[in-house]
């Protein structure tokens, strides 16, 4: 294992990937765990954990803004985590408990279903409320009645009251993912509260980062309760993630998100592909 002043080169590289991860609207952590496994040589589960707890400080500034400017719908959020946060404490503990080889095959095969997310569906802000609605959700949304969000802008959000029971779903296999290969929460959840609970995107997305926030903050307590922590690589990395969300949060309206995201889902495609490669034909 590398020391501490051997890992410099973690902070400019944790830097870059905070850069494009905020700019893009990706979650950090699909940068990360494959980083800190693949190039800096931790174990599976050590990258999982190192990866997490990378993300709960990078995701600091925009959960900070979203917060501040009262955009978190906290009533469906609760319902979140109440599938997620068990769910990625599972996640978690499974991981520890797996061998290293059965671990790397979940991961590369996780990056591949978050790559065809990223290719595949639509990024919630091009997406319409309800414009996938489902019958049997509409059904039971029913007489549950209507939810209104107002913004410190004073903007006014009102829709229906969705039904739960598909959002805590969601938010459980988000949770399990999230618990051993570091991501998949925000991909499943935040789309689907959009074109299936007619959220609005900004609702969404809001809503998203504060729930994944506390699920990452439990996964990354877990990981390091069980795994060895490695202090050496999240001490560059933390650093380099204040200072590059930072830069992605004000350089990120100059960017082709979408264009972005699309790219990004090819190049966590081939990440997944490699690492099963590595482990399975090599």
């Amino acid at each position: 294992m590398y020391t501490f002043s051997q890992l410099w080169w973690v902070f400019p590289a944790s830097i870059v990937f905070s850069t494009v991860a905020i700019g893009s609207g990706v979650s950090g952590a699909l940068f990360f765990s494959p980083f800190f496994m693949l190039v800096v040589g931790l174990t599976p589960v050590q990258a999982v954990g190192a990866g997490l707890l990378t993300e709960v400080f990078g995701m600091g500034n925009g959960l900070r803004s979203y917060v501040r400017a009262k955009l978190v719908d906290y009533a469906t959020a609760r319902w979140l985590l109440l599938g997620s946060v068990p769910a990625v404490v599972l996640g978690a503990v499974g991981a520890d408990m797996v061998s290293d080889r059965i671990l790397k095959g979940i991961f590369g095969i996780g990056l591949l279903v978050l790559a065809a997310f990223l290719i595949l569906v639509r990024s919630p802000e091009q997406c319409e409320p309800g414009d996938r609605a489902v019958p049997l959700i509409d059904g039971k949304s029913g007489g549950k009645g209507t939810t209104v969000i107002r913004a410190r802008d004073g903007s006014v959000y009102e829709y229906p009251t969705c039904w739960r029971v598909p959002g805590v779903m969601m938010a459980a296999v988000g949770g399990v993912l999230t618990g051993m290969i570091s991501a998949g929460l925000p991909e499943i959840s935040t789309t689907q509260l959009v074109v299936r609970c007619r959220m609005p995107p900004r609702i969404a997305i809001a809503t998203s980062v504060f729930t994944l926030a506390v699920v990452a903050a439990v996964g990354a307590g877990i990981h390091a309760l069980s795994a060895q922590p490695v202090w050496q690589v999240v001490g560059w990395s933390i650093p380099g993630v204040l200072i590059g969300s930072t830069i992605g949060s004000r350089v990120g309206k100059y960017l082709p998100a979408q264009t972005m995201e699309k790219g990004l889902g090819v190049v966590f495609g081939g990440v997944g592909m490699l690492v099963l490669v590595l482990e399975f034909m090599m």
